[in-house]
């Protein structure tokens, strides 16, 4: 392969720009399913010097590193379009997050059961098994689909105002 041209690889990942000799070689970018892409200037296959951009539209700085670094926990989404009221929580960077499948495990590029260990995309296609290292890292970790029916419980207080016959308007 030589001259400007793609190259797909078995990940869904694909490679656009320069080849030489069969390789990336000259400027170029990786597009991962993601959404994220990787452009860089390559020399024999390998990057000399280049940029991560999220799929949100972050960009990767190797150096002065703000970005979720244990000081500042906001999402992306958040530091440019500001925190939500105290009431509403934001559990995601996407507004609103994704819908898990019931019994799995958000774990970044998919969806994790923890039955049959396997990880698919968002789209649900099939991505990798995963490992003792990462399943024990997704099972500690990682956003689970709720299991289980959350209900509003009345309030004591306001029970203990109506049963001393306190007019609603008060309560």
């Amino acid at each position: 392969m030589e001259g400007q041209g793609s190259y797909a690889l078995p990940t869904g990942t694909e490679y656009r720009g320069a080849l030489r000799d069969g390789m990336f070689d000259g400027e170029g970018e990786l597009l991962f399913p993601n959404g994220g892409r990787y452009r860089a200037v390559w020399h024999r296959g390998v990057p000399t010097q280049g940029k991560y951009t999220f799929a949100d539209g972050l960009k990767y700085k190797d150096k002065k590193w703000h970005y979720c670094d244990g000081y500042d926990r906001r999402f992306y989404t958040e530091i440019c379009s500001g925190l939500k009221p105290a009431d509403i929580s934001q559990f995601t960077n996407l507004d609103p997050p994704r819908k898990i499948p019931e019994g799995c495990y958000d774990c970044g590029d998919g969806f994790y059961n923890p039955e049959t260990r396997v990880i698919v995309d968002y789209k649900l296609r099939f991505l990798r098994n995963a490992d003792d290292e990462e399943h024990e890292w997704i099972i500690r970790t990682c956003r689970k689909a709720l299991d289980e029916t959350i209900e509003r419980k009345p309030n004591p207080c306001k029970q203990v105002l109506i049963d001393n016959n306190i007019p609603e308007q008060v309560i």
